[in-house]
């Protein structure tokens, strides 16, 4: 093979898989070779991200999309052929016909056909508003169609299935329901438990769930109108997405007399060939190992070990784990390993939070030493480090459970991901070891994800790699005594404390000043809020005014919550729960002019949701006049300090916890952080008001308070830390001032309390001494600095209210005052259902 010279090579089928076939064949292809590449494409564009389709819901453009423009494939002398799919196969002559009549002659053809929709021969599915969910095309389709609908349904409870329905929410139809004929949702992926986890948390957002149902019949005339089941049952829907799984493109491999499965699927050996030992296929059209591979990184892999064959390498294709991790409706979903052993081959672990939506099962050897597998569902942020547990057998720690629940610490168990062998596969779309990446980064300094993804591809197929490169690149620099530069983004080369502490020193109070100071370009999504919020933390002045506002985010410059639907949220400040009754009636009436839905949170507070954007001001204007305040619930900042009775009204109580919590909220309302703050405080340690599990949280003893910080009631909960004993309120006061400031000095943007701690060296004795014990003499100074900004506390709301200019701003379109007609409401209880478009 490698005195061939002059080699012709046809790809049928331009997806993803076809084009990183070209691609990895131009990045491997030697001099002596030249290779003539032909293309065809059924589809009439460049290859684009399949994996990311559903995002052209959520705004991204087919350009936004693609992988490579047409002038790629031009500067790499590759002929591309679109809306042209191959249509015939002469094995004798070697060469193909297309559907336009185009006959190219081949060395080596390579069949990257994918797959297509599997339509159930359901009676009524070739109705108007029956749709698959594969293309681009098919997207635009359901997009156009949607915009006349009010009831959708999808048919497939699987991946795709999950992600059509997300794609029916994102288009505002007023119902959108999933129907499933397994007993749960995603069953090849997750267990029982799991799967009823994921229902909840989709049920939530407004998806309608239906198992165990076969559907018999779409009914209606030339227009679906429903949905007719075995059990007689009937959903009434005027469109419905058909994702029941996917079907190999095999039909040309068969016109061919090539070799292909009963079931679907062109049968292939170890190199990716064929029957025909000239023909090669990978994808989702392939058969290895008697299994259609329905995920990328394994397409990625076959085209490599093709090209390697076609270069000279003897490469195989190996059986690929296909472990996996989503992001359905925005609920993490991740298996991997063999998720389904049972006992008593394995010890099962299980964790389940129904309140917060969270479940994890790991399944481990049962001598308790190795990882066999696992399923996580809600929070699958340990699957990364659970992944590579499990392929590199690494021996586990002396309490298993730790993988799912975190160490004492609160760190993830285990030494990290610098403990791995050389060869373990970090990339697996790429096909990057951990090897490969620190040779990158120490040998040739691509020390960004960036620079990573450019010199070497990790990280540009699913994402899913991204938080282990990173702690790759912060291992190897550590091992080399590099300090490696936390920067902000391109346009500001400076840490966030590294900015904070210059933008104070200078003086600087808009983020023009900030970065012509100290900044070059123009900004972009990721130092503009941060900066924000930087001016915030350090002035407090006015997030609207000046040229604050179009750097805020999208809540903050509307001083509310934006909704499903396009509506907002209006959330006014209780201070520790305390209310009147004329302040409950004036809500009541508030919510009833307005049209609103009420609802008391978790965080004692009364939401009010559905206002219409030009109603914001005219609803603040009747809160405030009736003495209410912003309770900033859209803005990084002090949400509520929830209290319990306390000794007011409770026989177990030993302080008046209600008095101290108001005292606290008030004295931290507005105040500006890297994260959000919530806080509590208990009148006794019976701990009614949870406030171990908040940011900062007080708890009454006998001869004061006992102060806890830097917990999290988030997707992964944290027990917060004892930093004082039996303080006087005066005191726990003062070490708050303290705790907060530091927190807003060093923390990283977007930093919870709890994941600040567990960064940071030496933990919480380190933090006692800088904050109990004022190791670094810095005390007085951020007592000073947090009581300036307290000091100039302004209500933005009642700002808005009182300036014409702000006020302005308030509205849905620049040239008219009126509401959005587009938006409608439904019931729910007896209240508005969360807006609609239509």
């Amino acid at each position: 093979m490698n005195s061939i010279r002059n080699i012709r090579i046809v790809v049928a089928g331009n997806g993803m898989v076809g084009y990183k076939f070209c691609e990895k064949l131009l990045a491997r292809k030697k001099t002596e070779q030249h290779f003539e590449v032909t293309v065809f494409g059924e589809e009439p564009r460049e290859a684009y991200d399949r994996v990311h389709l559903s995002e052209f819901f959520a705004g991204k453009s087919a350009d936004d999309l693609s992988l490579a423009c047409r002038d790629w494939y031009a500067e790499n002398n590759i002929l591309l052929l679109l809306s042209d799919p191959v249509v015939d196969i002469d094995r004798e002559q070697k060469c193909v016909r297309s559907h336009h009549g185009h006959v190219v002659y081949y060395d080596y053809l390579i069949l990257a056909t994918g797959s297509g929709a599997f339509v159930p021969s359901i009676p009524g599915v070739e109705k108007e508003g029956v749709f698959v969910y594969r293309t681009i095309e098919d997207l635009e389709l359901i997009q156009s169609h949607a915009a006349k609908s009010k009831k959708g349904a999808v048919l497939g409870g699987g991946l795709l299935g999950l992600e059509a329905a997300k794609a029916l929410l994102d288009l505002g139809l007023q119902e959108a329901h999933v129907v499933e004929f397994a007993p749960r949702l995603m069953p090849r992926q997750i267990d029982e438990a799991g799967s009823r986890t994921l229902q909840n948390q989709l049920e939530s957002l407004g998806l309608q769930v239906h198992l165990a149902k076969s559907t018999q019949e779409i009914t209606g005339g030339d227009c679906i109108e429903g949905m007719l089941f075995a059990d007689g049952s009937l959903l009434e829907v005027d469109m419905l997405v058909i994702s029941a799984g996917i079907r190999p493109r095999d039909e040309l491999a068969k016109i061919a007399g090539l070799e292909t499965h009963p079931r679907g699927g062109i049968v292939v050996n170890n190199h990716l060939q064929t029957s025909d030992p000239n023909i090669f296929a990978i994808g989702e059209c392939a058969l290895a190992h008697h299994m259609i591979y329905g995920l990328i990184a394994p397409g990625y892999e076959m085209a490599e070990v093709v090209v390697a064959k076609l270069t000279g390498g003897e490469k195989e294709f190996l059986p690929f784990d296909m472990s996996t991790k989503l992001k359905l409706i925005g609920t993490d979903v991740a298996s991997f390993g063999d998720a389904f052993i049972e006992e008593p081959t394995c010890k099962t672990i299980r964790y389940e939070n129904k309140a917060k939506g969270i479940y994890k099962r790991v399944n481990v050897s049962e001598d308790g030493k190795t990882l066999l597998g696992g399923i996580l569902v809600g929070d699958a942020s340990q699957y990364n480090m659970l992944l590579q547990t499990f392929k590199n057998k690494t021996i586990l720690p002396p309490d298993p459970e730790d993988l799912i629940l975190g160490s004492r610490g609160g760190e993830e168990a285990g030494a990290g991901v610098m403990s791995f062998p050389d060869d373990a596969l970090i990339c697996s779309c790429e096909a990057v070891t951990k090897g490969m990446l620190c040779h990158e980064i120490g040998e040739f300094g691509h020390h960004t994800v960036d620079a990573l993804k450019k010199s070497c591809k990790a990280g540009t197929g699913c994402g899913g790699c991204v938080p282990l490169v990173k702690d790759i690149i912060a291992g190897v620099m550590n091992q080399k005594g590099v300090y490696l530069r936390n920067v902000v983004c391109e346009h500001f080369n400076y840490s966030r404390q590294e900015l904070l502490d210059l933008v104070k020193m200078n003086g600087l109070k808009t983020y023009g000043a900030v970065l012509d100071e100290f900044g070059k370009g123009d900004g972009c999504e990721v130092c503009k809020p941060l900066v924000a919020s930087l001016l915030a933390s350090l002035w407090n002045e006015n997030i609207l005014q000046k040229d604050r506002a179009p750097i805020q985010d999208s809540n903050d410059r509307y001083l509310a919550n934006i909704q499903k639907g396009g509506t907002y949220s209006v959330v006014p400040r209780i201070p520790g729960g305390e209310i009147t009754p004329e302040k409950l009636i004036v809500i009541g009436e508030v919510a009833q002019k307005y049209g609103l839905y009420t609802k008391i949170t978790g965080g004692q507070r009364i939401d009010m949701f559905g206002a219409h954007l030009g109603d914001l001001p005219n609803i603040w204007e009747e809160l405030i006049d009736a003495g209410f305040e912003s309770g900033h619930a859209y803005g990084k900042s002090l949400r509520t300090v929830k209290s319990c009775v306390g000794s007011t009204w409770c026989r177990f109580g030993v302080q008046d916890s209600v008095s101290f919590a108001i005292e606290v909220e008030d004295r931290y309302k507005g105040l500006r952080s890297p994260h959000k703050l919530k806080s509590a405080v208990s009148g006794c340690i019976r701990e009614c008001a949870e406030a171990q599990s908040k940011d900062f949280g007080i708890i009454a003893t006998e001869k004061g308070w006992n102060l806890y910080v830097c917990g999290n009631g988030g997707s992964k909960p944290q027990h917060a830390q004892l930093l004082a004993t039996d303080v006087d309120k005066e005191t726990c006061i003062r070490l708050i001032d303290r705790f907060l400031m530091f927190y807003i000095k060093t923390a990283d943007p977007l930093t919870r309390t709890a994941t600040w701690l567990n960064k940071m060296e030496g933990g919480i004795n380190y933090l006692k001494a800088v904050v109990v014990e004022d190791s670094l003499g810095i005390a007085a100074e951020l007592e000073n600095d947090i009581q300036q900004l307290i000091d100039v506390y302004q209500c933005e709301w009642k700002e808005v209210v009182q300036n014409p200019e702000l006020r302005k701003r308030f509205t849905h379109f620049v040239n008219t005052p009126e509401k959005d007609p587009t938006v409608e409401f439904d019931s729910m209880r007896g209240q508005k259902k969360a807006a609609e478009w239509v």
